[in-house]
């Protein structure tokens, strides 16, 4: 078997790879939101565990950001307004 794709092949998967573009929510530090806020935020809206939610939250306090979400933007859309309803720094990329 041959990993050599025609070239419609290759147009093919080109075109699928732009239909399928996924986006993410980037959760971004700022100086109101304590900890514990921001993984109770993560884990009721972003359906996140506690283990993950802590986790992020570490990185979005030394890192200033972390990718939070991953899916296609009409699915992000109401869950990064939910975190912004909470007084929380965040935008889909």
């Amino acid at each position: 078997m041959s990993n050599y794709y025609s070239p419609q092949e290759q147009e093919d998967l080109l075109l699928q790879e732009e239909v399928v573009k996924e986006n993410q929510i980037i959760l971004y530090n700022d100086d109101v939101n304590t900890f514990d806020w921001v993984i109770e935020s993560l884990v009721s809206i972003c359906s996140h565990d506690r283990e993950q939610a802590e986790q992020c939250s570490v990185i979005v306090h030394y890192s200033g950001k972390c990718s939070v979400k991953i899916g296609e933007f009409d699915r992000l859309r109401p869950l990064c307004e939910a975190l912004l309803d909470r007084g929380l720094s965040a935008t889909i990329e």
